[in-house]
């Protein structure tokens, strides 16, 4: 779903600055579950506009307004006003891991090759 900017003003985010914006939507999800926060797509590529913690994650317990903190990449300032949509929510069930230390992992053919390592040969 689309998340939208609760302003009683507009607010004007110039270039590097990042703000906390509320939306004005609380919510309870089940347990088991959590939100991520994502950026919009036609922000990021038009104006540079993205989330500093993406995808930023809500939890199946927390209670207060979400609000989604954005950040203007570009070089020019972006005025965002209310109703505006500044954000996506996607609703995911997700599971619960309990680890055992061990002293060995099973082999696989990518092995510990970090980043880029399943790129292009």
């Amino acid at each position: 779903m689309d998340l939208r900017a609760n302003l009683e003003e507009p607010v004007t985010l110039r270039p590097l600055e990042r703000m906390s914006l509320p939306t004005g939507i609380y919510i309870q999800l089940p347990e088991g579950s959590e939100a991520q926060i994502r950026p919009r797509s036609g922000l990021a590529a038009k104006h540079g506009i993205g989330i500093v913690n993406a995808p930023g994650t809500v939890d199946a317990d927390y209670r207060g307004e979400i609000k989604v903190i954005l950040v203007n990449l570009s070089n020019e300032s972006f005025t965002i006003r209310d109703g505006e949509r500044i954000a996506q929510m996607v609703v995911a069930e997700h599971a619960r891991v309990e680890w055992e230390p061990t002293d060995s992992l099973d082999e696989t053919e990518r092995g510990s090759g970090g980043f880029g390592h399943t790129g292009r040969q």
